[in-house]
């Protein structure tokens, strides 16, 4: 942590909720600003909403490719997590097509009654406990990590191990060696249930496409798309679970708008998504060539980091973006990213997100914090914004 410049830091910081100031002034004054980067590299912040959805749609003349990383801070190619994340096309088009089919509504709508049992399990056990309940621990965290192993077709006793290097790879107090660590780990573990699966093909996502893709994507392709889906997923929709959980324990006049029809709900996710923007940062670009982008050289090499968190803020989605609003009509935002790196999972994090808050706050309507609002313990530095936990009295 000590060689990573402080402004490089920023983007990753929030007070409470919300981007730290410094980054609204920032986006003010200069929307792609100059960064200062280690290790001799050059590199720009975007921190506007219109030039971070410019970078982010330019396939051609930006690289996501994990060989950009290869040679800096000790990172070495056998490092490299797989996945679409990491990947330009050709390959990240080949692998999409492959994925794609399993995250159309009609392939999801299929995990929507097994949701809502995840749902309902977690609450009934959260009824029985006595004192307060980490909500982080028996609601955010269980939800996704279990409809994950349900979606990929993987045992739900591994969902501990699954929890954790999740949740490793994003912190970046343990350093970028422990971070990638994480990804090998789950990687290594991935392979071994992708070897089963080409024995005995389930009827989960990892058993789909060896059924219908085996000759076309080999153990490490596919141990990399799931370990993407698992962390894409499981992470990302539980510090949503959490942050969202509370919003609600902040102003309990939600509590009946969330009670409220389907368009309500629908309404309250997406500003939910857009306010809190738990991915901070998008995957680095890497500029192919030299090129201008909002007015600004960037130069062939340049590292480009967008702040989706603060773009997400910006004035021009509409007035008083700052504020969540949940009668807010639903305006763009990147909470998703956005071009051919944009989060295959988004609507499978919608129907999670859809179906547990009202289940929530039917359930325990007069659930409240158990500690106060102040002493609530946010992560201090992590890609993925969110809680440690978060203590509640359920009646």
């Amino acid at each position: 942590m000590s060689i990573i410049p402080d402004n490089l830091l920023t983007p990753l910081k929030r007070d409470g909720l919300d981007p730290v100031a410094e980054l609204g002034r920032v986006r003010a004054e200069e929307p792609i600003s100059k960064l200062d980067l280690p290790f001799g590299m050059s590199g720009w912040l975007v921190t506007g909403y219109d030039e971070a959805k410019a970078v982010l749609g330019k396939v051609t003349e930006f690289s996501s490719d994990f060989t950009n990383l290869v040679g800096n801070a000790g990172v070495t190619e056998d490092q490299n997590p797989g996945g679409l994340g990491f990947a330009d096309p050709p390959v990240h088009t080949r692998l999409r097509r492959l994925l794609t089919p399993e995250f159309t509504m009609r392939r999801l709508s299929r995990l929507a009654p097994r949701i809502d049992e995840i749902v309902a399990d977690q609450l009934d056990a959260m009824a029985k406990t006595d004192g307060p309940v980490d909500l982080w621990e028996a609601f955010a965290l269980p939800i996704p990590s279990l409809t994950i192993c349900e979606l990929l077709g993987v045992p739900y006793e591994d969902r501990d191990d699954f929890q954790r290097l999740s949740t490793a790879r994003f912190d970046l107090f343990g350093g970028a060696g422990a971070s990638l660590g994480a990804m090998t780990e789950s990687l290594s573990y991935l392979d071994d249930i992708v070897k089963k699966q080409r024995e005995n093909p389930g009827d989960g996502l990892l058993g789909m496409l060896i059924k219908e893709h085996g000759d076309e994507i080999d153990d490490r392709e596919l141990a990399g798309l799931a370990d993407g889906v698992l962390t894409g997923g499981l992470e990302t929709t539980a510090s949503m679970l959490a942050l969202g959980a509370l919003v609600l324990l902040k102003d309990r006049s939600l509590f009946e708008t969330v009670r409220g029809d389907d368009d309500a709900v629908h309404k309250f996710v997406e500003e939910l998504l857009r306010y809190l923007t738990v991915v901070q940062m998008a995957f680095p670009r890497f500029a192919k060539e030299d090129m201008e982008v909002a007015g600004v050289r960037i130069a062939k090499g340049d590292i480009v980091l967008c702040s989706l968190s603060v773009a997400n803020r910006d004035g021009v989605l509409g007035e008083d973006m700052e504020k969540f609003d949940a009668t807010r009509e639903p305006t763009s935002h990147l909470a998703f990213g956005w071009g051919i790196h944009r989060c295959i999972g988004a609507e499978l994090a919608r129907m999670e997100l859809r179906t547990a808050y009202p289940a929530l706050v039917r359930r325990f309507p007069e659930m409240r914090l158990a500690i106060e609002p102040d002493e609530v313990g946010f992560r201090k530095v992590s890609i993925v914004y969110g809680v440690d936990a978060l203590p509640v009295l359920l009646d």
